[in-house]
């Protein structure tokens, strides 16, 4: 593994432990400049983790409670007179400034607020008035959700949900896990205690180096393949988008990255193929009744259609 990368690993780990898996794939998608949707209950650390990745990047971290009354200008901010100069002033909201933002409950405030986010994440800026302004550099929303369902939420909609890189999910603790929870919490907050051991600049050239790991055409050819038979599956109502497929081949790179490779194989496709993908579907009416998941679809792709490997091999 990645040495810098490992760094991280152990220092968010200090706070939430036995999710190895989750913590990895969402730094594999901040080195892939992507987003990330944590959808689970609440009180399992969702919130917690983001902050301690925050904490262990140097990064600079804003959170945003959504709720019902939360405005778009509340997010990319607003022009307000002045009577002093005679002129608008640009007042900026809280995306500018944050290198990471967390955003609470997202399905709780309504579709106008939740597009607002939709530039920001696309093209890293946000337009008020006419007029463009850029984010900093790293920037990346890692948003939280309630099952759908929960008292007060609603779905987002497709068009936003497919801007997220990822949706992970943490889950309920192990016993072991749970165990060392309350312990420490008896004692110290160690979300206080995570260390910054990397640099803002350096997550930058992270960045820049995953993005320059080599994909051979056998590995787009098996991207291709997967989503072609997600649109035309028999359960599948609209298969994976050409941005799904960008995003694929963006967190395989990341993937080979952090296991110290210049190069992605058909297995780093693999391993993050249901995380970038499950949330893109949309399953048809007859698949719904029959009681048929998204998982479900996925994992029958990756058994059905050709490794890119073995084509490498041949």
């Amino acid at each position: 593994m990645n040495a810098d990368v490992k760094r991280v690993l152990e220092a968010v780990g200090r706070v939430i432990s036995g999710k190895d898996a989750v913590i990895e794939k969402l730094l594999m998608a901040l080195l892939a400049g992507g987003h990330v949707l944590m959808e689970d209950i609440p009180g399992t650390g969702k919130t917690t983790l983001a902050v301690a990745v925050s904490r262990a990047l140097g990064l600079e971290c804003r959170r945003i409670q959504f709720t019902p009354d939360v405005m778009p200008s509340d997010i990319v901010g607003f022009t307000r007179y002045d009577k002093e100069t005679d002129a608008f002033v640009y007042q900026p909201g809280i995306l500018l400034n944050a290198n990471l933002l967390l955003g609470d409950e997202i399905n709780r405030t309504s579709s106008k607020t939740q597009s607002a986010l939709l530039e920001a994440m696309e093209e890293h800026q946000v337009t008020v008035d006419g007029q463009t302004y850029s984010l900093p550099d790293p920037f990346m929303v890692i948003a939280t959700e309630n099952p759908a369902g929960a008292a007060g939420t609603q779905l987002l909609p497709q068009a936003q949900l497919d801007r997220f890189m990822i949706r992970l999910t943490l889950g309920y603790p192990d016993y072991d896990a749970q165990m060392q929870l309350l312990r420490e919490r008896l004692l110290r907050d160690p979300l206080k205690e995570v260390p910054e051991v990397l640099l803002r600049e350096t997550l930058c050239g992270m960045q820049a180096d995953a993005a320059s790991i080599t994909v051979k055409d056998p590995v787009l050819d098996y991207i291709t393949r997967l989503a072609l038979a997600s649109r035309s599956h028999a359960s599948v109502e609209a298969g994976i988008s050409p941005r799904g497929t960008l995003f694929l081949c963006r967190m395989a790179r990341a993937c080979a990255y952090m296991d110290d490779r210049d190069y992605v194989t058909g297995a780093d496709v693999q391993r993050i193929f249901v995380d970038v993908c499950e949330h893109r579907i949309l399953l048809s009416r007859r698949a719904r009744l029959d009681g048929i998941t998204r998982g479900q679809v996925l994992e029958e792709l990756l058994s059905t259609v050709e490794s890119a490997d073995r084509r490498l091999q041949a």
